[in-house]
């Protein structure tokens, strides 16, 4: 499985640590990943996702319907 926002998109960038001497070295940034079981109230279940940590907040903010939505997603893409 992508390492990859179910919603967001939201994924790894990459970059490079650098030391204070200017050694610049390949680095990753995953993105804050958690697996969550968010309830859907239009159809009385639950949808275990993999979803970022702020994606998780707009969540509790909007609400799940609102937010896929915003993000050109329906709940029929939730399978």
């Amino acid at each position: 499985m992508a390492r990859r926002c179910e919603i967001s998109g939201k994924g790894p960038q990459f970059g490079h640590r650098v030391s204070h001497a200017k050694n610049r070295t390949k680095h990753t940034f995953e993105a804050n990943l958690q697996v969550k079981r968010i309830y859907i109230p239009e159809e009385k279940r639950f949808v275990r996702m993999r979803v970022s940590a702020r994606m998780l907040r707009t969540i509790d903010k909007l609400g799940l319907k609102t937010a896929l939505k915003k993000n050109g997603l329906s709940l029929a893409a939730l399978q």
